[in-house]
């Protein structure tokens, strides 16, 4: 496992499977880059994982953009901080040797990896949504050309309403994802379901 800077600190951990996609690991509010690995090494084993920290501070708490209220989000920041994380993973792909990854973000960073999806669509291979909420309002449409997507709602989250993940989920099939969204009966924290669908999914690509 290395430590680097790049545009984000970030850690990178090297494929021991290259035939498997890498990873990028985007961690939720008050994480860091190292919350996810033992995750990314679980759901894929042997896959290289890209870990980088969110850039912007909450009461000192790391995420990947601003929110205005608990599920209100900046979106021109969502929009900026997007953009700044693509740049990000085009660096570290030519320092690496990655190929496009798939995004696995839980809470904010699913909603990142969401933007991501709208915004610079080339950047992923695909992604993995741990309860993930619409992160713009008024996405780019019809980018993603059968890009895989699987969602992991919670039916008991307190934090995402089922409408909201809904919502995503249609928008993002509307965008061209090839979109798998499941509700499973949990709250907003990830469960072992969540890491065996994540595994099986990620396998079949």
């Amino acid at each position: 496992m290395t430590t680097d800077t790049l545009s984000h600190r970030h850690l990178f951990v090297p494929a021991t499977d290259p035939g498997r996609p890498p990873l990028l690991l985007l961690h939720g509010t008050g994480g860091d880059e190292s919350d996810l690995v033992p995750l990314g090494r679980a759901v894929a084993p042997g896959a290289a994982l890209l870990s980088p920290l969110g850039a912007v501070l909450e009461q000192g708490r790391p995420r990947f953009f601003r929110r205005l209220a608990e599920g209100v989000f900046d979106e021109a920041d969502v929009e900026r901080r997007a953009h700044d994380l693509a740049d990000f993973l085009v660096q570290a792909q030519a320092r690496y040797g990655l190929a496009a990854p798939v995004a696995l973000g839980f809470s904010n960073g699913a909603n990142i990896a969401a933007a991501l999806l709208w915004l610079r669509p080339e950047v992923l291979a695909g992604a993995v949504l741990l309860r993930p909420m619409v992160p713009l309002a008024r996405p780019p449409s019809g980018r993603l050309e059968g890009r895989p997507v699987l969602i992991l709602s919670g039916s008991a989250d307190p934090i995402v309403p089922a409408e909201n993940a809904a919502r995503l989920a249609e928008r993002l099939t509307e965008a061209g994802a090839a979109l798998t969204h499941r509700t499973l009966p949990a709250g907003h924290g990830p469960t072992q379901r969540d890491l065996d669908l994540t595994t099986e999914w990620l396998a079949a690509l």
